[in-house]
């Protein structure tokens, strides 16, 4: 069910965080804490209060938030949301060369960074997210921190978008 943000804004915390608990991936902490920031004047204003809540949680909670992502191709049981994303991107359709590529840069990403590499997915190609992650597996740590960050944001958006009206 799609919802207003005159709606959101009527919510109980118990509801707010059952309805945007999973816009930022397996952390429902970032819906507890923004229920504590309504009324929202707009999705835009939700949205921008929620970034900033993971701007200003500091780095081991953020670490926290980009561990939670799931490999991108991975065969392994994923939230709902994200399965329909990789599916979108066809990353659910992966040859077994596509899957041990996605696989050999997926650990060595893990490997250099310590978190998995993250992409907003929505609108991509499987070779689009192959050559990024191929681009930024040589970034400096800050650089692709940095980055991984700005990517959980438009995913965040784009599930938001998917919520509202």
């Amino acid at each position: 069910m799609r919802l207003s943000i005159n709606e959101l804004n009527r919510m109980t915390a118990g509801s707010f965080v059952e309805k945007l608990g999973s816009v930022f991936e397996n952390s429902p902490w970032v819906a507890e804490r923004t229920y504590q920031k309504k009324p929202f004047q707009s999705q835009t204003h939700l949205y921008e209060t929620m970034v900033e809540i993971v701007q200003n949680a500091g780095e081991a909670l953020q670490l926290r938030l980009l561990r939670s992502h799931p490999d991108l191709g991975t065969k392994l049981k994923i939230s709902a949301v994200s399965t329909r994303e990789q599916s979108g991107a066809g990353l659910d359709q992966l040859s077994e060369e596509e899957y041990n590529q996605f696989a050999h840069l997926n650990t060595l990403y893990l490997n250099k960074f310590h978190f998995p590499f993250i992409m907003a997915v929505k609108g991509q190609s499987k070779q689009a997210i192959l050559t990024a992650m191929k681009k930024r597996i040589n970034k400096p740590y800050k650089v692709e921190y940095d980055t991984a960050l700005w990517e959980v944001y438009k995913i965040a958006c784009f599930r938001l978008d998917d919520i509202f009206l």
